[in-house]
């Protein structure tokens, strides 16, 4: 009998026939989800073929204790790649990527190319089809150079989580059967619409929700492609979307809803709520710093921390980075999720926060997936950028942003909802004004939030506000727990009408989606739908007729990049403009097109859109939504000191590290190595870093250091 595993505690056997037909099953139901089944069975069958090598078998042997002796180096994956080749030539490049790469993850072509060459099937491996045929793509349309690379990264994907959960199902099967939340978007749509039967429509502003709660459940009928659901803050957006997206899921059979979101605050809001309603055990948080202390359950626990693998859940909100990192990735542990994007419902929150320097590779892939693999895209927003058409073009002549064909707009013009949830009058106040100033006539209202571009300026306007009531600083030199708590702080303190004073001074990690409600609002300069998001903190419910929301101009520089380009472009526009009109949004995100460098900054166009000469290795290194050249330091807030006295006792496990995740703060190269030369960091492991010094980590302020990147704009 060839072995493919053996249980360490037992010695029990799994075969390698048992192994590659468990696998081929499970990749063949995956990959029929786009119509490539066939594909997927032939993947699972010869994956592992390079195992019947007496060199991989006497390996295998040794390492499970079968066998006495050293254990010797024995790879595997080449074999089934080259049989593949032999056996099924017109699957050449696509099947054999997949098989060869499915431990390592994707390699360049290159790479690749030369490692098949090299090879050869060894004798003892026998070379026999099982007559199953390779079907071709049958599609009613055109697959594109720019749909290949994702067409192999599915392919991947279903062979690479074919294969983890057939091994799991045999060599850990207690772990396994804690795998899946099944329950169908069928059996969950009855407890959203008992949830909406609490809807109150006694304000008028509920009743323009239930207008647009009702349009959206009007038009979820629509066949499979990308939407938009365009409704000023404050209009219910969340719910209906969700509405929208379980209706339309269902009329199309389609499997989940996968909700993406470019701030961590707001996914603990969004989630909290689906939670309320569906239940912890159908919707899935997945960031770096979910907190895993609210699941008591210690089933559920690892319920969750097994569907972060593979999204196999009902509902999924995660992050932007997430997302469209894993779909450029080239490991195993990333694009194993993909496959169960297929034929589901993508909702792009706060769509206007995607990253212009790789906007074209974005829009590329949600159009690839749409087409090819069945996924429907709702982009919600305030305020949609231009995403419609040749679009602009930035400093070369052929930055072009080539955006939608069509995207059928939910809510239509007629509803005018940008004048009926008008709610605030924008002041544009052009004189430059000192972080005095500022705090001065931020003192002049008891109940106020102000807005800024930098960490450094949210800092210096916080410490000069006066030493009453109730002042509050958020930013991201404070750690996602404590920005968690000051958040919810916030929105305690504003439903007491016995606190009188209440100022926030938050950098824009606030102004996006977050509910909180405050009768007037200051907003640094910036692009103008970062002016409007802030706007939509101000009077939200509408209780106070029209209120204010002032912006104001530092006498400073801007930040280079992004934020002076945003605001240079709002500045371009009539100042007779009606701000709020979805019209001007149009026409000022052109404008902040026609000012970016380029739409592709990983240059994915000439990596992945040559046929078959995909550079996966190359681009998941460049590709990267945030940048990432900092360190992350544990700070010492509440319990961590605790936690890393465990995690140092202890080592490394997920439980510990999803904790400790809540406690830091990214810093700059440079002050990480000022803080290391004072003796103040403690490597507790390998690349985990603590400041254990209480006094550098304030109250309200959050980290004490000279950081180099306050100036700098940072969004998670």
């Amino acid at each position: 009998m060839i072995i493919s595993h053996v249980k360490s505690n037992t010695h029990e056997i799994q075969s390698n026939e048992e192994h590659s037909l468990g696998v081929a099953k499970l990749a063949e139901k995956f990959s029929n989800e786009f119509g490539l089944g066939s594909w997927g069975w032939i993947m699972g069958i010869l994956h592992d073929k390079g195992k019947e090598q007496e060199s991989f078998q006497t390996r295998i042997k040794r390492a499970s204790g079968l066998e006495n002796g050293p254990i010797c180096n024995a790879p595997h994956a080449y074999v089934g790649a080259l049989i593949s080749k032999k056996i099924y030539p017109n699957g050449y490049p696509l099947l054999n990527w997949a098989i060869m790469c499915h431990h390592r993850g994707l390699s360049d072509y290159t790479d690749f190319e030369n490692t098949i060459e090299e090879k050869q099937i060894p004798d003892e491996v026998k070379i026999e089809s099982d007559g199953r045929q390779l079907t071709a793509p049958r599609y009613p349309y055109k697959i594109d150079n720019k749909d290949w690379n994702h067409l192999e990264r599915l392919l991947f994907s279903c062979l690479v989580d074919a294969d983890y959960l057939d091994t799991e199902a045999f060599m850990q099967p207690e772990t396994a059967s804690h795998r899946g939340s099944n329950t169908p978007l069928r059996e969950l749509l009855p407890l959203l619409e008992k949830h909406m039967e609490n809807f109150s429509l006694d304000a008028p502003i509920n009743k323009i929700r239930n207008e647009i709660l009702n349009q959206c459940n009007s038009l979820a009928q629509g066949q499979k492609g990308f939407y938009s659901l365009t409704v000023p803050t404050g209009g219910g957006k969340t719910l209906a979307s969700i509405s929208w997206a379980m209706r339309h899921a269902i009329h199309n059979g389609q499997k989940r809803i996968i909700i993406a979101i470019p701030y961590t605050s707001i996914i603990v809001q969004t989630a909290s709520v689906l939670r309320s309603i569906f239940g912890e055990e159908n919707v899935l948080e997945h960031h770096s710093n979910a907190n895993v202390d609210r699941i008591s359950d210690e089933e559920q626990a690892v319920k969750m921390k097994l569907a972060t693998e593979n999204w196999d859940y009902p509902i999924i909100v995660t992050t932007n980075v997430e997302l469209f990192e894993s779909m450029f990735s080239n490991k195993t542990s990333s694009c194993r999720k993909l496959h169960n994007i297929c034929n589901s419902v993508l909702i792009l929150d706060e769509v206007q926060t995607l990253p212009l320097e790789h906007l074209q590779p974005i829009v590329d892939s949600l159009k690839t997936y749409q087409k090819i693999f069945g996924t429907s895209v709702l982009f919600t927003t305030a305020s949609l950028p231009a995403l419609k058409g040749n679009i602009g073009h930035g400093h070369k002549e052929d930055e072009i942003l080539h955006g939608f064909d069509n995207i059928k707009e939910i809510i239509p013009d007629s509803f005018k909802l940008y004048e009926r949830l008008r709610r605030v009058n924008l002041h544009f106040d052009d004189s430059k004004s000192d972080y005095n100033d500022i705090a001065a006539r931020l003192t002049k209202y008891d109940r106020v939030l102000c807005i800024v571009n930098t960490r450094k300026d949210a800092m210096e306007i916080f410490k000069r506000l006066p030493n009453e009531g109730i002042t509050l600083h958020l930013s991201r030199m404070m750690c996602s727990k404590h920005i968690r708590k000051t958040i919810e702080s916030i929105k305690e303190l504003l439903l007491d009408d016995n606190k009188k004073i209440i100022r926030v001074v938050a950098t824009q990690l606030i102004e996006a989606g977050v509910d909180i409600d405050f009768p007037i609002v200051f907003r640094q300069e910036a692009g103008l739908d970062s002016i409007l998001q802030a706007a939509g903190r101000c009077n939200r419910e509408g209780k106070l007729g029209i209120s204010d929301s002032y912006v104001f101009m530092l006498d400073k520089p801007l930040p280079k990049g992004y934020i002076s380009n945003a605001v240079n472009a709002q500045k371009n526009l009539p100042k007779d403009k009606d701000w709020f009109a979805p019209q001007t949004m149009i026409q000022y995100f052109t404008q902040l097109y026609s000012r970016t460098v380029t739409f592709d900054k990983a240059d994915i166009a000439n990596s992945l859109y040559k046929p078959f000469d995909f550079c996966f290795e190359t681009v998941a290194q460049k590709f990267k939504l945030i940048d990432d050249s900092s360190t992350s330091v544990i700070v010492n807030y509440e319990n961590s000191y605790e936690l890393v006295t465990i995690l140092k006792d202890t080592g490394v496990n997920y439980h510990i590290m999803k904790k400790l995740s809540q406690y830091s703060v990214n810093i700059h190269e440079k002050d990480f190595k000022e803080l290391d030369k004072a003796g103040l960091i403690d490597e507790v492991l390998e690349g985990i870093y603590f400041l254990p010094d209480i006094e550098q980590y304030d109250k309200d302020l959050g980290l004490v250091v000279q950081n180099h990147w306050l100036e700098e704009i940072l969004i998670k």
